[in-house]
């Protein structure tokens, strides 16, 4: 069997992705991060099959501010972009998979890692490794629809259905329906009893598990998810997986992997990395187009404060372009502002 699965339609073996996260990678959250890495895979916020459908439907949904531009719209320079999914119905998922191809995005992502109890409500997310046929049905049923890569997050099991050989059932199954790559969670996920920041944390690691499965299936694309903090994380586990998939280190520390470009992709060194200030600056442009729409700049400006961690005058910076950034008729202007007082507090900075 492992010469049947994993038969490549074309999908980018991406070093190092930035694992999606509900209300954090947000279309404004993946800009910033673009100002950091270039080449990295970004992803969206879960969306859920079901809602694109209804929302598709919608008089002028597509149009900016309609509620399918809303789900599913996104900057140019947030490419390379994968939208992910959440849903257990092949035909809407199918349907989800022509919306993402229409709107350019890179590749499609199938969630079956959440454990949020809403999700489980939605009979999607972690509960679905119970039933390897059905999320084969539904990747089958995408991978037909588009010509974009399907991919599958996931966790190593649930509940006492987490031995490596249901792992590895799971894997096989979902792979011969067309699967390309799998971004594995190194933890189980409880459904019952843990809350989804304790299944982040409270399951014990088994990177073991996935390295074990990259031997055992060659073949396949594996990217690797769960407890990896550093850059020197990330490389110590490229040397066993295809990739690696950062989530809430990414978000809490932006600035922490400015260095991924140069120490993962391999870009030679052509300047400095980023900074506060050159994210800031960065971001302007983006924020011209963003407000020239009528929109605000607080939905923006809210990631700003992950962005200053260990920066000298953090906690008044903050203060001042939470202040700054959440009045009504806030611009550009205020990040070219905030900019320019992180500048003048470099001096200061230890060396």
């Amino acid at each position: 069997m492992e010469q049947e699965i994993g038969q490549s339609r074309g999908v980018t073996s991406f070093r190092f992705s930035v694992a999606p996260m509900m209300d954090c990678t947000d279309r404004h959250f993946r800009v910033l991060m673009r100002q950091i890495t270039r080449h990295s895979l970004l992803y969206s916020e879960m969306v859920v099959a079901r809602a694109l459908h209804h929302a598709s439907r919608e008089p002028g949904a597509d149009r900016p501010g309609g509620r399918l531009e809303r789900l599913l719209g996104f900057d140019p320079c947030e490419r390379p972009l994968a939208l992910q999914v959440g849903g257990d119905d092949p035909a809407l998922l199918a349907e989800a998979a022509r919306l993402a191809a229409g709107w350019s995005y890179d590749e499609i992502n199938l969630n079956v890692g959440c454990p949020s109890e809403k999700v489980q409500q939605g009979r999607f997310g972690a509960c679905l490794m119970a039933e390897p046929q059905r999320v084969a049905r539904c990747v089958e049923a995408m991978a037909t629809a588009t010509p974009l890569p399907v991919t599958v997050k996931h966790r190593i099991g649930i509940d006492d259905r987490d031995s490596y050989a249901e792992l590895l059932t799971f894997v096989d199954t979902v792979a011969a329906a067309g699967a390309q790559r799998f971004s594995v969670h190194a933890r189980k996920a409880w459904l019952q009893g843990l809350d989804p920041k304790q299944n982040r944390t409270i399951p014990p690691l088994r990177h073991d598990w996935v390295h074990r499965l990259k031997a055992d299936r060659p073949g396949l694309t594996i990217e690797i998810n769960g407890g990896l903090e550093t850059v020197e994380d990330c490389l110590h586990q490229l040397r066993h997986v295809d990739g690696v998939m950062v989530g809430r280190a990414a978000y809490d520390h932006p600035l922490r992997w400015a260095g991924v470009d140069r120490s993962i992709h391999a870009e030679p060194e052509n300047g400095d990395e980023a900074t506060a200030a050159t994210v800031l600056r960065g971001l302007i442009p983006y924020a011209e187009r963003w407000c020239s729409r009528g929109e605000r700049l607080w939905p923006i400006a809210r990631h700003l404060v992950k962005l200053v961690q260990g920066v000298p005058g953090a906690r008044p910076w903050r203060q001042q372009i939470t202040q700054a950034a959440g009045a009504q008729q806030a611009g550009p202007e205020v990040l070219e502002r905030a900019a320019r007082l992180l500048e003048e507090a470099q001096p200061s900075a230890p060396g």
